[in-house]
């Protein structure tokens, strides 16, 4: 599915705030109460970039492949965690990341949390999104979303993705995890991406290192 936001020549960019944690977050009027970190996890302030994790680590690595995967044995098809079908390994039913493998929980403390793939809709959809080159004349690059109901703002930086020992397409790409596995694809976790033109959901394999948005709800 892929969802396309006109660009619009001025928006809101009303920024208000609150913290838990000392992560500060951000009440966009989302009918599910769901509010959002201002900034990623790893980051200290929104155009940061932040840590870069496999699905269901909470550790940062310098290269992120199937061999280095802590939920498996090897490969895509030795999985020993989160799995809907034995043809990807041990098959255990579970489909959301548990607090002791998600990298909100773990980093920020037990308020915070990975959003779940329904989330992450609701977020894209609650928001009108624009393409920035510049935010807050930082220089960096990325997506910001001001809320339909509220007016306030999002921004979520392209902080590209790690893979085998080199980060890509920063600047260029963002990706972000959420704590939902792949029904259809137990190797594969659910997520978001966007460029310049567009922002669409997928599935991605576990292993890639990605950005972590986090959430905490009322």
């Amino acid at each position: 599915m892929v969802l396309l936001f006109p660009s619009i020549q001025s928006f809101a960019q009303t920024h208000s705030s609150d913290s838990i944690g000392g992560h500060a977050y951000v009440d966009l009027g989302l009918a599910s109460g769901t509010l959002w970190a201002t900034c990623n996890v790893g980051a200290e302030r929104p155009e940061e970039f932040g840590g870069y994790f496999a699905w269901g680590e909470t550790a940062q690595k310098d290269s992120c492949n199937w061999d280095r995967y802590k939920l498996s044995e090897g490969g895509p098809a030795n999985l020993t965690k989160y799995c809907t079908d034995d043809f990807f390994g041990t098959s255990d039913g579970r489909t959301t990341l548990l607090p002791e493998d998600d990298a909100a929980t773990v980093n920020w403390g037990p308020r915070w949390r990975m959003p779940t793939y329904k989330e992450q809709q609701e977020l894209l959809k609650g928001c009108v999104w624009v393409w920035t080159d510049n935010y807050a004349g930082t220089g960096v690059s990325g997506r910001l979303g001001t809320s339909i109901a509220t007016g306030q703002v999002i921004f979520l930086p392209a902080a590209g993705y790690k893979g085998e020992g080199h980060l890509y397409s920063v600047g260029d790409f963002g990706e972000y995890w959420s704590s939902s596995l792949d029904s259809s694809s137990s190797d594969s976790a659910l997520d978001f991406s966007f460029v310049s033109g567009n922002i669409s959901s997928f599935g991605n394999s576990r292993y890639n290192g990605q950005s972590v948005r986090a959430v905490v709800v009322k």
